[in-house]
């Protein structure tokens, strides 16, 4: 099966007009749709409640087009990420699978999607959520139907995390839990990376004393996120795959910091685009189709020897200067500033870096 990518530009998060037109041309089928990663303009914490309007939007959308019953589109994994900081674009990245088969020897984008068992509150930042994200990404690899985890490129996760509500349902049932409401994004975040990394097999699964606190534990192609939409994870995996038809393919390198635009280009030519040695946007020839990031700076406040400042900031939090600034690097490097860039990045690629992962068009 031919995996499609479709990305649109949001007007705001309740913004269906690009799926809209793709549905009325015949360019995709509703009931193709098998998963929605984007990026919607809020605040990026806790309270960011563009996720929640955008993942409910395309949910009611959904149930009007197509046949699938509301159960069926409940299923379907849609991840958002909020804050545009900087030039960042809001859009989202429409994934469908349709019946076109390919050539056994060339191998081509898959994807598979999965959620995972419920979450507790109790269960963020502790062995238990690893475990309910190891296994959510061992189903969602079978769906994309790939038995090498060498295959997969990219698995983004969208966990719960906690609220002032279910810490207080975590102590009425006698359960403690392992951080405060304002720490626990990035606890989650962290939590989930570990989950994909023991999935794919790329670690043991950590001790409890290691998990948020030994960062040279991590994953290559892990991008975790946390929010209040959900309280089961969502996983979207991509892969190529022998035979999987269609003509895009993914890669994906680590940044070794957040100016590191050779792993932008080397996340591309992963994917199979050939570049030049000193490429810039005008090489892509507008076949990128869609770029994830996740990125984190550096806790000891360098960057490439420099001091920097965004710790200290009582104004704005340092996730959106980190933000803020990856995204203007990787816009001017690709030419699109309609990327999707995501932050807290513990146990994803080594403390300071982040996986970078490209979606090309390759050719027939």
């Amino acid at each position: 099966m031919a995996v499609d990518v479709l990305k649109f530009e949001l007007s705001s998060p309740q913004d269906v007009s690009g799926l809209e037109t793709a549905l009325v041309t015949r360019r995709i089928k509703a009931d193709e749709i098998v998963a929605l990663i984007g990026k919607t303009e809020g605040n990026g914490g806790i309270n960011d409640f563009s996720r929640t309007l955008a993942d409910q939007t395309y949910r009611r959308f959904l149930t009007t087009h197509g046949s699938r019953t509301g159960t069926e589109i409940a299923a379907i994994p849609m991840v958002w990420s909020g804050g545009c900081d900087g030039v960042i674009t809001p859009h989202v990245n429409i994934f469908s699978r349709n019946a076109v088969t390919g050539d056994a020897g060339k191998s081509r984008l898959a994807i598979g999607g999965a959620l995972s068992e419920e979450i507790l509150p109790e269960d963020i930042g502790r062995s238990a959520m690893i475990e309910k994200i190891a296994a959510a990404v061992r189903v969602a690899m079978a769906d994309a139907g790939i038995t090498d985890s060498k295959d997969v490129h990219y698995i983004q996760a969208k966990t719960p995390l906690l609220t002032v509500a279910s810490v207080a349902d975590a102590q009425a049932r006698g359960q403690t839990v392992v951080c405060t409401v304002q720490q626990s994004s990035g606890i989650a975040n962290g939590t989930g990376a570990l989950g994909i990394a023991v999935g794919l097999g790329e670690i043991a699964m950590p001790r409890p004393e290691q998990i948020c606190r030994d960062l040279d534990l991590y994953s290559s192609v892990a991008s975790s996120s946390s929010g209040i939409e959900f309280t089961r994870a969502q996983i979207v995996l991509l892969g190529n795959r022998p035979g999987g038809g269609g003509t895009l393919r993914v890669g994906h390198a680590l940044m070794r910091d957040m100016l590191d635009m050779d792993g932008v280009y080397g996340a591309i030519r992963s994917a199979g685009l050939e570049l030049p040695e000193r490429p810039c946007a005008e090489d892509l020839r507008g076949r990128l189709v869609a770029m994830f990031i996740k990125c984190e700076p550096n806790r000891n406040a360098k960057l490439r020897g420099r001091r920097q400042v965004m710790f200290n900031d009582s104004d704005i939090p340092y996730h959106r200067h980190a933000k803020a600034a990856v995204g203007g690097a990787v816009t001017a490097a690709i030419g699109d500033p309609a990327v999707f860039i995501s932050v807290d990045a513990m146990h994803s690629g080594p403390h300071g870096s982040g996986p970078c992962v490209a979606i090309v068009d390759v050719g027939p």
